[in-house]
């Protein structure tokens, strides 16, 4: 008698490798709007920013589909165990995507603003918090693809300082800002680019908490022994 197991092991490694597939591409698109917009920003480069916001659809498209290879595959396949942490993990990992991307296409939009007016001198200092955000962005990626919780247990505690470097930017634009005179839209402007990117960084650390879901079938979201202790406060 027949047997059609082969055929369908082969289309169930199939499914799940598109779907690992899909979350990888999507990836390399959101970090390419990211990179694009910050080259926006950084460089005075108007072209630039018009693509980040032109692309923005390709990584919705592959949002979608993304979870309809997800729920195609938890209806025929039924998967279980690592499969199934697969299914729901890139899923999710899609959804942070989606949102970053999204803030790409913010930045992008603010950036579009800036150039149309004079060089504001303030704009590199938003660079250490690009390059701290891309960094986690990158090793959450890295965290899901290869499997790796050690990896994406280890972005919490670098988001910490990335939450530093924010505040103390917002603190200082909003000191120029609360000065007025003519660079006050800039600042403003600014102020929202450095809150994406703070952003950026939470949506990398919510991609690194999968990478540990799927890994180890640990779910370390809501847990409290991983926050590190408040510092002192200065008297």
């Amino acid at each position: 008698m027949h047997s059609d197991t082969p055929h369908i092991l082969r289309e169930f490694d199939q499914a799940f490798g598109a779907l690992r597939n899909e979350v990888i591409a999507m990836a390399g698109q959101a970090r390419l709007n990211l990179e694009r917009a910050m080259q926006g920003l950084l460089e005075r480069d108007l072209e630039k920013c018009k693509a980040v916001v032109a692309d923005d659809d390709e990584v919705d498209e592959a949002e979608m589909t993304i979870d309809r290879i997800g729920m195609e595959a938890l209806v025929r396949f039924h998967p279980v165990a690592s499969d199934l942490r697969l299914v729901i993990t890139s899923m999710k990992v899609a959804s942070n995507l989606e949102r970053i991307s999204d803030h790409a296409v913010n930045i992008a939009k603010r950036a579009r603003k800036m150039i149309a007016r004079p060089a504001c001198a303030e704009v590199p200092f938003i660079e250490p918090l690009y390059a701290m955000a891309g960094e986690l962005l990158r090793d959450a990626l890295s965290a899901y693809s290869d499997r790796n919780a050690e990896l994406g247990e280890s972005l919490k505690a670098r988001d910490k300082e990335l939450d530093k470097l924010h505040k103390r930017l917002i603190a200082t634009f909003s000191a120029r800002l609360e000065e007025g005179g003519s660079g006050a839209e800039d600042y403003l402007h600014l102020i929202f680019v450095a809150r994406s990117l703070e952003r950026i960084g939470d949506l990398a650390v919510n991609i690194g908490e999968d990478a540990v879901y799927l890994d180890s079938a640990r779910d370390i979201r809501h847990d409290k022994s991983r926050i590190p202790p408040k510092e002192p406060q200065v008297e």
